[in-house]
């Protein structure tokens, strides 16, 4: 059965892995991003959505921690 398990992983990392690459391969398209008066370098767009998700990634559970940690001090 730990083999199994092992085998599985190992084929979704492979799958997903592989995903990644054929996502950045077809959206490598120069592009340029303007916020707020920000000008971003001309990146392809698969930068700017590979950084959104890891942004997300990276956000979603540190406000939900806080909003939780809020929750316990009331």
């Amino acid at each position: 059965m730990w083999n199994f398990k092992r085998l599985a992983f190992v084929v979704l990392a492979v799958l997903v892995a592989s995903a990644i690459v054929l996502f950045v391969l077809e959206n490598n398209q120069p592009v340029a991003l303007l916020f707020l008066g920000w000008s971003a370098p001309q990146l392809p767009v698969s930068v700017f959505v590979i950084l959104a998700l890891l942004a997300g990634m990276m956000l979603g559970p540190l406000l939900a921690w806080f909003m939780g940690a809020r929750r316990r001090l009331k």
